[in-house]
């Protein structure tokens, strides 16, 4: 009985100390506040997004002083290098920017003018790809998400 009682304390005691470790660890393995306002630049606001999976999120942002978008990818948990893209194109006029490579947080920004025209963007997260066709043009056109791994 004593002996048992001993090994329930110990066994409590070890739980705790490693309880207390984790604890102890989590802020340092803590991810980044990243957010597409960040990345992108003071006067974007997030004007659509979609996401990739349980990866992350891509995001479209509008500066509406100077009529560009930007487009980034970023990660739900950063950690070890991945491949990461992040795209943006207007049809209308046919430019557009991409970025893509291993990251360990997120992709982009990528920049295009857009005001008053209709954009395709998208991006990507290991392997897993999100592109949307016709969008934040207004109600005239219909948006098309697609996913694809």
């Amino acid at each position: 009985m004593r002996f048992s009682r001993s090994v329930l304390a110990v066994s409590a005691l070890a739980t705790l100390s490693m309880g207390a470790t984790t604890a102890l660890a989590a802020p340092a393995s803590a991810a980044p506040n990243t957010t597409p306002q960040k990345v992108c630049g003071s006067g974007y606001k997030t004007v659509n997004s979609a996401s990739v999976a349980s990866l992350g999120t891509v995001y479209l942002t509008y500066n509406a002083a100077n009529g560009r978008n930007c487009v980034t990818t970023i990660r739900n948990n950063p950690g070890t290098a991945l491949d990461m893209s992040a795209w943006i194109y207007v049809p209308d006029t046919e430019t557009g920017d991409q970025d893509g490579g291993l990251y360990t947080s997120y992709a982009g920004p990528t920049y295009v003018y857009g005001k008053g025209h209709c954009v395709d963007w998208g991006g990507s997260i290991d392997n897993v790809y999100v592109q949307v066709y016709g969008s934040n043009c207004g109600a005239l056109k219909e948006q098309r998400v697609t996913f694809t791994r």
